[in-house]
């Protein structure tokens, strides 16, 4: 595995607009990553001020801290204070660029990428193109609910709330104002958990303030969850308190119920029960996704890019894969690495040590996941923790999950201003960003529009 190092000859202070994105000129081995989040920034990290060419690609130019979409969504946090640019990340990394564009194929026989931009050579390619909400095939789902996979969609909850709440005030029709105070959330992990904890708290301290006009009990929150437990991920211990928790909240928790049908007002079950709700919000599953261009036989289930012990995508010398989107599947990990955020660290700083011992053609080691446990929060002051053989809930949990999550925030500034709004929400459980600042359409009512 020798580098064949590419060469710009393009001059980049004389960059016209081609078909070729615009690069400095170098010597160097260069690699592109695909993909901003955890695994992406964490390659960065590893690379940066070393002996090789670092192109970062992102349909966005900032990072997005993905474990506190739901407090963006619950009015507890303004979007600005859990994304982070993309320049000022790399400020200082003379060796790393970042390119604002879309990456739609990828072309191995020549080493090149394609996107909506133009096109650029590589050396090496790393996809950390991360997941997508996957709705399993069910259109009218998809139409009618939110997902939570990205910062729009958070603020898109967040508006669709505020509206259906602000419209429940205003009609007289008893059946419309139960559909617009009813959510529904399905999926019954960590994100669903932790949204609906969220609502639930929401419900309890911020209604009766705001809307005076009807009681809070009209605002009924439901968890669907196929399986017959919560956060079945983690551990006996977490799953019963959580549940627990939830149940204190007044949320509503149907197991081993899957939604099969939802047509913008009522959500249909498999097992033939109904829900009356324009809210829905689907944290249920997600599925890979990354440019076209590899070969399917090498993609597997979740629409993961199966991998080498050394993450290099399979049937591929040069291009690898890492985050929710790599999947090394052995007799120990049959399904792959877990898909959250130490999985994706671990393996973007991995692969930036890797990267650098092939280019010196030396053998790198293999991947080997270390497992620092898990967390999740239930509302304020209580959370469930999984740390190795040490398994408990309830304030300190809390804590914990506070801190490492502030510690994880990029950039001081925006720890600062979490940190913040966190403080005056532990003393008052006041959310000061209940603001509809744009016009919340539900997509079906865009694409029939559209068309």
């Amino acid at each position: 595995m020798t580098a064949n190092h590419t060469k710009n000859h393009k001059n980049e202070t004389a960059c016209k607009v081609t078909d070729e994105i615009c690069l400095p000129d170098t010597n160097l081995p260069r690699v592109v990553i695909i993909g901003g989040g955890f695994a992406g920034l964490a390659l960065v990290e590893k690379l940066k001020h070393k002996e090789v060419q670092v192109v970062l690609f992102d349909k966005n130019n900032f990072h997005q801290f993905q474990p506190l979409f739901y407090q963006v969504a619950t009015s507890a946090l303004e979007p600005d204070s859990i994304v982070f640019p993309f320049r000022k990340q790399i400020n200082g990394y003379k060796n790393v660029l970042f390119r604002l564009a879309e990456v739609e194929e990828i072309q191995p026989s020549t080493n090149t990428i394609i996107t909506n931009k133009g096109s650029v050579h590589y050396d090496y390619l790393v996809l950390a193109t991360g997941t997508t909400t996957n709705f399993f095939g069910m259109d009218n789902v998809e139409s009618h609910s939110l997902g939570m996979k990205d910062i729009r969609d958070s603020l898109n909850i967040r508006h669709m709330m505020l509206q259906n709440l602000e419209q429940a005030a205003i009609t007289c029709d008893d059946k419309e104002q139960d559909a617009l105070t009813n959510f529904v959330i399905v999926g019954g992990g960590p994100a669903g958990v932790e949204m609906a904890g969220a609502l639930a708290e929401f419900c309890k301290y911020i209604l009766p303030k705001d809307y005076p006009e009807y009681p809070s009990s009209i605002m009924n929150i439901y968890l669907i969850e196929a399986l017959d437990e919560l956060l079945n991920t983690m551990s006996d211990k977490a799953s019963s308190k959580t549940l627990k928790y939830l149940e204190d909240l007044n949320v509503k928790i149907l197991l081993n119920e899957a939604v099969s049908n939802y047509d913008g007002l009522q959500v249909t079950t498999k097992r033939g029960r109904t829900i009356l709700a324009k809210n829905l919000i689907w944290t249920a599953g997600v599925k890979g996704q990354f440019p076209k261009g590899i070969d399917n036989k090498h993609v597997v289930k979740g629409n993961r890019l199966k991998t080498d012990s050394y993450l290099m995508v399979e049937g591929y010398k040069n291009i690898f894969a890492i985050g929710d989107i790599a999947a090394i599947i052995t007799e120990e990990t049959p399904k792959g690495h877990p898909q959250v955020a130490q999985t994706a660290i671990q393996q973007g700083k991995w692969l930036g040590n890797s990267l650098l011992k092939i280019i010196k053609n030396e053998a790198p080691k293999p991947f080997e996941y270390k497992d620092k446990g898990s967390l999740a929060t239930v509302g304020k002051r209580k959370a469930v923790a999984d740390l190795g053989n040490f398994k408990f809930a309830g304030y300190f949990a809390w804590f914990l999950w506070s801190v490492v999550h502030l510690l994880s925030i990029s950039g001081f500034k925006n720890r600062l201003m979490v940190g913040f709004n966190w403080a005056i929400s532990y003393f008052t459980y006041e959310k000061s960003n209940r603001l509809i600042i744009r016009n919340f359409k539900p997509k079906s009512l865009v694409n029939e529009t559209e068309e």
